[in-house]
């Protein structure tokens, strides 16, 4: 098992233990505890885990660290789940489709699978594989991957967006203010999602009810330039009358 396999393995059950001993990884994973402790090593020079006497604990994220797939893809998975299903209720046979590379834009993909012609294009080198393997033709931005989230951004990647129009865009980020701004912490993927709006007749912003109210450091957009808000739950009377239009 390669080293990015287990890091993932590791996280992952770091996530559901918060913590572990390496004897405990070592026994979970079938690998040796010599291979455990170097990875934790590892783990630690990237700053995602604290070390402790004879085992690990995921370190507390804090608002400028880029959060691992791994913790993405677990943060609300249930709401992302409903929210994936709302999402693909928009969607028409022969559409071209933008997809962001939040956790919350791929979980529409197990959705598209009964969609007939249509075109995905996403900044997501994992959405991308995702996509392939179900047969649903897709274009990838390409560009500079960032680590930990296997999504892509910079110039190349915004030309690749610049050279298509999309009938929707679905996108997420890390917070939506108590004033209608939806905003995010990497002001790189921000700048590739702004060209993406700007590049779809229809706007969805993907919302989960725990980013409500709260704020990043970058704003993206305010909500009253964007069609649609899907959320797992009811959003509060405020936002409602600020959208362009409504929210699922």
């Amino acid at each position: 098992m390669p080293f990015y396999e287990r890091e993932d393995k590791i996280i992952d059950i770091l996530i559901k233990k918060q913590s572990m001993s390496v004897e405990e990884i070592s026994k979970e994973l079938f690998i040796s505890m010599p291979t455990v402790r170097r990875d934790l090593i590892k783990l630690e020079n990237k700053g995602i885990i604290i070390r402790t006497r004879g085992g690990a604990t995921l370190k507390n994220k804090s608002a400028d660290t880029k959060i691992p797939w791994i913790m993405r893809e677990n943060e609300q998975s249930e709401a992302k789940r409903i929210m994936g299903k709302k999402a693909a209720e928009l969607i028409k046979d022969g559409d071209t489709i933008m997809l962001d590379a939040t956790t919350s834009s791929i979980s529409i993909i197990p959705y598209l699978a009964d969609f007939h012609d249509i075109i995905v294009i996403t900044s997501s080198a994992k959405a991308s594989i995702m996509l392939g393997n179900m047969g649903i033709k897709n274009i990838s931005t390409g560009g500079l991957m960032i680590e930990k989230s296997y999504s892509f951004m910079g110039d190349d990647a915004e030309r690749t967006i610049k050279n298509y129009n999309a009938d929707i865009v679905f996108f997420s980020c890390r917070s939506l203010s108590l004033d209608g701004y939806i905003c995010d912490n990497s002001l790189e993927e921000n700048s590739l999602k702004r060209a993406m709006l700007n590049h779809a007749k229809k706007k969805v912003f993907l919302c989960d009810s725990s980013k409500i109210n709260r704020t990043s450091l970058n704003n993206l957009c305010h909500i009253s330039e964007i069609d649609e808000i899907i959320c797992e739950k009811e959003i509060p009377e405020n936002f409602i009358k600020m959208l362009k239009n409504s929210y699922r």
